[in-house]
């Protein structure tokens, strides 16, 4: 429900950002269901990520830094999330907007395009020429996959309907599989052996994970980084001990943390040039806060036609 309240101020470290834009992820819905990774206390404001200016600073010289900025922003900890028209963060969750990024696609900058950056960035730690991933037609797998286009690594991309093989198709994926047709275990298996990928992102668990793992050769990882199928990892014990495979976690706010000032300015700065582009997101429609049920609806009947923005009405 949408209710009224004082705007927050912004503590040592911290920020107040007058929002203008924040999408509905896959990532809320967990939140708001109780299925995500942490819980805050209630009542609490959902929201993991969006767009502002920065109009108050509490102490601290990045917060003078970013004073009256654009910026993108994540919600923080225990705190209120972006749902909102003001919220506070820390610093360090806040990161300058590009003049060219508007504040539609740079409320939605952060968690997709750099777990996308972050996925390229582990696929060339490795080597690998070859990695799988699941939901592949969701916004994060379309732009993995045109990063991994540019880059010169194959995908195997996993969907569940054949409308999602049709549409990444038409965006050149070149390897697409329907999880939904009756011989996938045999596809993926088959196209496993011909390509021989040693790493796959997975956002589905349950027992996508073991038929993926299983159609991987030996000394393979599946990393799993959601659960859109809301059940457990499933694992064949054997792969694990006979043949090195292993299932890891991921999660953007860890990767990021391993990385310094540098890195991590590098990696956004080059994300920002892709926004146009290979980063882009589709924007399905727009919401005032006081329709926020109705957004959320809308975007569950079909999550890959787009994002739906709450915008704020001030």
């Amino acid at each position: 429900r949408v209710v009224k309240r004082s705007v927050p101020k912004p503590g040592p470290n911290e920020i107040l950002i007058k929002v203008a834009a924040s999408p509905i992820n896959p990532s809320d819905l967990a939140f708001l269901e109780g299925l995500y990774g942490f819980k805050k206390p209630t009542p609490v404001v959902p929201g993991f990520e969006g767009s502002g200016t920065v109009v108050a600073v509490g102490s601290g010289m990045m917060g003078r830094y970013l004073n009256e900025k654009r910026v993108a922003c994540i919600s923080q900890g225990q705190r209120d999330g972006v749902w909102a028209e003001y919220m506070v963060t820390t610093t360090n969750l806040a990161l300058p907007l590009d003049r060219s990024v508007s504040f539609d696609q740079g409320a939605m900058s952060a968690v997709n395009p750099l777990t996308a950056m972050a996925f390229l960035s582990l696929a060339k730690e490795g080597n690998h020429q070859t990695i799988v991933q699941t939901a592949a037609a969701s916004a994060l797998g379309r732009m993995v996959d045109r990063l991994c286009q540019r880059d010169g690594i194959q995908v195997i991309n996993i969907v569940r309907r054949e409308t999602q093989v049709e549409l990444l198709k038409n965006e050149g994926a070149k390897l697409v599989l329907n999880s939904s047709d009756s011989k996938f275990d045999q596809h993926l298996s088959d196209i496993c052996r011909q390509y021989q990928p040693h790493l796959a992102f997975d956002a589905v668990a349950g027992s996508l994970t073991m038929k993926v793992l299983e159609a991987m050769p030996s000394h393979s990882k599946v990393v799993v980084y959601g659960g859109l199928s809301y059940k457990p990892v499933q694992a064949n014990p054997g792969q694990l001990i006979f043949q090195d495979k292993s299932i890891n976690g991921f999660l953007l706010s860890t990767w990021l943390r391993r990385k310094n000032i540098i890195q991590s300015l590098k990696i956004w700065q080059r994300a920002q040039k892709l926004l146009a582009t290979d980063l882009k997101s589709k924007i399905r429609g727009h919401y005032p806060l006081s329709e926020v049920q109705k957004a959320i609806k809308e975007y569950q009947k079909q999550m890959t036609d787009g994002k739906c923005l709450l915008r704020s009405e001030h």
